[in-house]
This record gives C-alpha cells, structure tokens and sequence, in this order.
C-alpha cells in the first residue's frame, strides 16, 4: 500500500467534488475456478484500491460526504479461517492503514444504507461488473438487478474518471516498475524464442517472470505467431522459420498497476524482405504518433495521422492506391488498422473500462465514431498532464476480413485486392509502447526496449 495520506487525499478531494450523499466502493469477492475451494487467483476491485488501498477480498468502504466520514466493512476472521488462512490483522487495523477511522461488520452497512435512504440523501456507486456486487447493490437499495446500472452515479462516474485519469508520481514509479517487469518478459521472449518451440513454452514463461517480480500478468498473455487475430491466446503452434511472432504482454507492480508493451519479430533470427516492409511502415507510425503528444492534442488525432502513415505506406508497396487522406477518411485503411491507437492505463491494463469506455475516453466534444475501426478507438479526446496510455499501431492480413471486403467490393477505389491477395498468409505486426503527457509534451516510460530491424535482430 501507499501511506495512509495518500488514500485520505484521494477520497477527500472526491468527497469535495461529489458534495452530498454516501458513497459505496464494494471490494471483489474470491472466484470459485470450479469449486468454492479452488479459487483463481484474487485481483482487488482497482476503484477500491485506488480510495481504500487494501488487497482482501470481502470488504466494503464507504465515503459520507455529509459527514466528513469514512467507513470500512469487513468481518474479522474466524478461527475457521485462520486455520485454512493463517493470521490476518484485524478489519480496524486495516482499516487504519487506508486511513480511516470508522470500521464495522458487514451486516452494519445496510444500517447506514438505510439511514442515508431515510434522510433523503443520495446513494452514489459505480457501475458494476461482477454479479455478486449487482446482487449485493440490488439487495441494500431494494432495486432489482436489472435496474442497478440505470441507476449508478454519473456524478461519481465522472469525478473518480477525472481523478484517476491523472498519475500522480508515486502512480507513475508503480507504472515505470511494471515496465521493468514487461522489459524482462520482452527481452527473454526475443531471445529464447526459435523455430521448433510451442508459443506456449515462451508464454508460460514470460508470465512466470510477471509472476516472480510482481503480481503476474496485467492480461492474458499474447504470444502468437498467427498476430492477424487481435487479441490471440492460443498458444499451441509450433514456430517456424518464416514466422512473425507477435509478443502482447505486459506485468502488474506490487501495487497492480499496470504495463502493456506489444513487440513483433521474426521466429527465426531474421525478417524477410516483405517482413521488414511492413515492420518499417508499422514502426514509423508509431514513432510519428509518439511525436505529436503533448497536452491539448486530442488523441483521435494523432490515431488519424498514425493511419495516414500506414496508408501512405502501403501505398508504396501497391496494396493501396489513390488519396491517403480520401483513403482514411473513408476507413478504407481498417482492413489492415482496424482497432484503436492506444487506451488509458494505470490500475487497469485498459483503465477504468469497466466504468464504461466512453466516460474515460471521449467528451461532450469528442464523440464515437460508428466507422469500422475508428470505432474501436478506446481514448479519443485531448491529451492533459498526467495522462498515462498506450501507442500501439499494427498492419494485419486478416483473411476473413479480406475475403468479406473484396466479395463487396469495398473500397476498391483505395485497396488493390488483387496484391493483398498475396498477403494473406503474412500474420500482423504490432509495435506498443506506454507514454505519460507531462507540461513540455510527452515521455516514453520504461526502458527501451528493442524496436527497430537492426535491434530486434541483433537480440534474437
């Protein structure tokens, strides 16, 4: 955890930006994987580490604005748990470590419920994403499940978006801690890596290394050489000379925050010619976006103009043709771009998207798209200071797509069907890596980890 004073700033300063009401943060429950003995591995709620700090399951705090309190509910252990769990400090002694004052049981907190519902006194919480904790809303504010989402705060919403959006520097040393993690899982994985191993060998142990140094992977591993599928875990193929690997990976600190670096190389110890023409294309539009970061640029931009660079490469090589900037705002480019250019990170790889993507990417001036591909763009308004987030261009031939968008003749005007044809067994590239918006523009947090040919050959 952090010091106690720094979860009584966070919730102070949401206390004064909510105003009036209670506020709930309820904690995550333990996961059965098959039976209630046998449990996944425990990941806090991320809104209650940030307010609260404290990684056990079964716990509840709550925030009165009206009052200038705060609460923890969680039952003691019992000699029945010690004996399975060992020891654990009592709730009012964690309690103190968060900085709170007030603890009680579980069972008090309909109490409290019920008394702001009394006194007419709003009743804040966050969308849900666990059913146990729709259960359990449902329950204390007496509304059926199906209405818990419709009635969740765009108040809090909005406030814990604001809050969490910008790192402080003690957030930022947990970011740059996990980077050195996804820096070894990188690093070994394009060493050891060689035709004749399974992609499982490589990704059971990159996460072994996520798992030795911190707390395990911050997403389900992706080690693919078939990177045309976007978010591949698949891990039984066997590589081969002529493979493109594509590594996703990234490592959670000892306080869950965050890293996400993706990087592609040849399985064998060099690209092919083709290989590098992609790679070059993917490579310098990545370095290109990173360029334009600065606070007040909005990010949809800088995705746009990361477009326009793949577009225009591809161009070169003859797989598409005619306007670049026609070409992109028509979306023709999404065959072979077809996601978003970064998303926010922190305590969540993909952070706050469980409290709903557009509250934490876009604005009342920057809307979604509904175009293929731009669509999938996960963050899209301006940049500001303490912005942390994920540069991640990729080309990808993805067979099905191909296929779909040729028997339609779609965008014939910007794509040559009859090359990308060619193509269709090459795989995808993706080059990712993590930045932070500070006052004099941007920083690429971690350290570097190899990118271009020359570099990326030279380690394998």
């Amino acid at each position: 955890m952090f010091d106690s004073a720094t979860y009584t700033k966070r919730r102070q300063l949401l206390r004064k930006n909510v105003k009036s009401g209670i506020i709930i943060f309820p904690g995550n429950e333990e996961s059965p994987m098959n039976y209630n003995a046998n449990m996944y591995a425990f990941r806090q709620d991320s809104t209650f580490l940030y307010y609260f700090g404290i990684d056990q399951a079964n716990l509840i705090g709550v925030i009165d604005c009206d009052e200038n309190k705060d609460y923890l509910f969680g039952d003691d252990f019992t000699v029945e748990d010690i004996v399975w769990m060992g020891p654990q400090k009592s709730i009012k002694e964690k309690a103190v470590m968060a900085g709170v004052k007030n603890s009680k049981p579980l069972s008090a907190l309909q109490e409290i419920v019920d008394a702001a519902i009394a006194g007419s006194r709003a009743v804040h919480y966050l969308p849900q994403y666990r059913w146990n904790n729709i259960l359990m809303i449902s329950t204390l504010l007496g509304i059926k499940h199906e209405f818990v989402k419709r009635y969740c705060s765009v108040k809090l919403l909005e406030s814990v978006v604001a809050q969490r959006s910008v790192k402080s520097s003690e957030e930022l040393k947990e970011i740059e801690y996990a980077l050195d993690i996804a820096y070894e899982m990188h690093t070994y994985a394009m060493r050891v890596s060689r035709p004749g191993m399974y992609e499982r060998e490589i990704a059971g142990a990159i996460e072994g290394i996520a798992l030795s140094i911190g707390k395990g992977v911050s997403f389900p591993v992706i080690f693919s050489i078939n990177g045309q599928t976007l978010h591949n875990h698949y891990h039984d193929n066997k590589l081969k000379d002529g493979d493109l690997v594509v590594n996703d990976s990234g490592a959670q600190s000892l306080l869950y925050y965050a890293s996400d670096i993706t990087r592609s190389f040849p399985a064998g110890k060099k690209f092919t010619q083709r290989q590098k023409e992609i790679y070059s294309i993917v490579l310098k539009s990545q370095m290109e976006a990173i360029k334009m970061i600065k606070p007040g640029v909005r990010f949809k931009d800088v995705h746009l103009h990361a477009a326009k660079v793949i577009t225009t490469g591809l161009r070169e090589l003859g797989l598409m043709k005619g306007s670049v900037n026609e070409a992109v705002n028509a979306g023709a480019h999404a065959l072979f771009f077809p996601h978003g250019l970064g998303h926010m990170l922190g305590l969540d790889v993909h952070d706050m998207e469980g409290l709903g993507e557009n509250f934490v990417g876009y604005s009342k001036e920057v809307k979604r798209s509904d175009q293929f591909g731009l669509a999938y763009l996960r963050l899209a308004r301006p940049l500001q200071p303490g912005f942390v987030f994920t540069v991640e261009p990729g080309i990808y031939f993805i067979p099905e797509l191909i296929d779909k968008w040729k028997a339609e003749k779609k965008h014939t005007k910007f794509i040559n069907y009859e090359k990308v044809e060619r193509y269709k067994n090459f795989g995808g590239i993706r080059i990712e890596d993590n930045i932070v918006v500070d006052k004099r523009g941007h920083r690429v947090l971690g350290k570097p980890i190899p990118k271009t040919i020359d570099d990326v050959e030279a380690l394998r």
